[in-house]
């Protein structure tokens, strides 16, 4: 009878060769779960097989283990080994053949990401001619904000609250969730429980009415037709 294959043993990357595995720049949301058990919003920044950046508004302590469920990525286990000025960053545990598989993902992400560039913005972003706006935050207390640029999908405002990553606001009729901090502001992306049309026709309506006003009159022109066709 042929022995027992013996379970994969977790490797821990030391100092040597940490910075042997690529880094890939990732704006990806997700949920940390420190030694407590409790869960927090995150936001991974970078990320390698052996390593990772990350935004929290919970930082744990260093040496704590903590496992992490990102978005293109699924999940992670490692250990805090400092804190930043937004986070924390971690050494990745993990097996010989979780961590091939992890860079196997993050050189799709990387190809991806470089793809995404060369193609420009997943949409058109827009300056409304309306660019003062109101946030209904999590804790359904408002906060003055300034549009910068939007677009179908998302919009960048400069404000001086920060809602954490992951959590959910309303711009007006807009729900969105914040995805990201900047040094002036956020970045939030529309819930998906509107439709691309509905979304569409309230950026319309509210933000930017010569679109509308255009659209119309491209209709009626369309309408006339030629009178001696």
């Amino acid at each position: 009878m042929s022995a027992a294959m013996p379970a994969e043993r977790p490797e821990i990357d030391d100092a040597s060769n940490r910075r042997e595995h690529e880094r890939v720049e990732v704006s990806l949301l997700g949920r940390c779960m420190l030694a407590d058990t409790r869960e927090h919003p995150c936001e991974l920044r970078n990320i390698s097989a052996g390593g990772a950046a990350i935004i929290s508004p919970v930082k744990g302590e260093v040496g704590e283990r903590i496992i992490i469920y990102a978005d293109e990525i699924g999940r992670i286990e490692g250990v805090i080994t400092r804190h930043t000025a937004d986070g924390f960053a971690i050494t990745i545990t993990a097996s010989a053949r979780k961590r091939e598989k992890l860079a196997n993902t993050l050189t799709w992400l990387n190809r991806r990401n470089l793809q995404h560039l060369n193609e420009g913005r997943r949409a058109p972003r827009h300056v409304p001619l309306k660019s003062d706006a109101r946030v209904v935050l999590p804790d359904g207390s408002e906060a003055d904000c300034k549009i910068i640029d939007m677009s179908k999908t998302g919009a960048a405002l400069a404000m001086t609250t920060r809602p954490p990553i992951g959590s959910r606001i309303t711009l007006g009729k807009l729900g969105g969730r914040v995805v990201r901090h900047f040094n002036d502001g956020i970045a939030i992306e529309f819930m998906r429980i509107m439709s691309q049309e509905e979304i569409e026709r309230i950026l319309e309506q509210d933000y930017f009415p010569e679109l509308s006003e255009g659209d119309k009159a491209r209709g009626s022109d369309q309408g006339r037709g030629d009178p001696l066709a």
